[in-house]
């Protein structure tokens, strides 16, 4: 469960990136540059670079996965699932390769049953595209091991802050903890040119910019009240795609977050945060 260039002697960060609309890395660009993901792109090629070195391995929450508790994929070599629809042809033939690592996926288990979290265990899943499509352009390679684990049916704000919490020990095993969702997620008004929900999608980027760059007491509260937050319910009428954050800050501890990306796709505001 290594890479050649892995850098373990350190705490690593936590992650809350946006995995974006569908296989869109993989197709022609719009000509609408209002349409184009062109800086979470860039952001997420650039992200190993900035990170300064390669975790062991990572464990991936992404919002295409939910179970009636925590489950872990432990295989060894999981396989493609396309969780998409209406996209060309060719985007159903994307491989990556990315080899599972179910030693860690032990770890997971072991350290989430010591928090009184009871946990699942799958062999079967495919990387779903909340994983391959950002990790196909942070690691392109396909060369560090990735475990991912579900969130819970629940979307119970506070029970994933204390995921998060259980999972904390894992950062300083090597182990880069990634959230993986969209901070904006209403696929209904996605495409809509209708101002309040671009103003909605604004007022809730803010919001939550503001909530995690709180001090981490603080933060976590008004996490765990994120339903209240201007423009919450407009930006997620439901919330699978916001929780994956809540997973990375209760791993993050009492380490600092801040804002690490910031775009607008469609005029809807959008963002990606890193703790430590």
């Amino acid at each position: 469960m290594s890479t050649s260039s892995a850098t373990t002697a350190r705490r690593w960060p936590t992650l809350f990136i946006a995995h974006g609309g569908g296989p869109w890395p993989f197709m022609a660009k719009s000509p609408d540059p209002a349409a184009r993901w062109d800086g979470l792109e860039a952001y997420l090629r650039g992200l190993d670079g900035a990170l300064g070195g390669r975790p062991k391995a990572v464990l991936v929450i992404s919002g295409h996965w939910e179970e009636n508790k925590p489950t872990v994929n432990i295989g060894a070599h999981p396989g493609m699932l396309f969780d998409y629809y209406g996209f060309p042809a060719d985007t159903y033939r994307l491989s990556y390769p990315a080899p599972g690592a179910p030693e860690l996926a032990a770890r997971v288990r072991q350290v989430l049953e010591g928090a009184g979290i009871a946990t699942g265990e799958e062999t079967t899943r495919g990387y779903d595209h909340g994983v391959f499509v950002p990790f196909m352009l942070i690691y392109p390679q396909a060369d560090v091991p990735l475990v991912q684990l579900s969130l819970a049916h629940s979307l119970d704000p506070k029970a994933h802050l204390a995921l998060g919490r259980a999972l904390a020990p894992l950062r300083d095993e090597g182990v880069l903890i990634v959230g993986s969702g969209m901070s904006f997620h209403n696929l209904r008004a996605f495409f809509t040119p209708d101002r309040r929900v671009s103003d909605a999608a604004e007022a809730f980027d803010s919001w939550l910019t503001t909530a995690v760059e709180e001090e981490p007491a603080r933060r976590d509260a008004a996490l765990a009240a994120w339903a209240s937050a201007p423009g919450a319910l407009m930006s997620h009428p439901r919330s699978e795609h916001l929780v994956p954050l809540f997973v990375a800050a209760g791993a993050a501890g009492t380490d600092a977050g801040h804002r690490v990306f910031h775009d607008h796709i469609f005029g809807k505001a959008y963002s990606g945060f890193q703790f430590g």
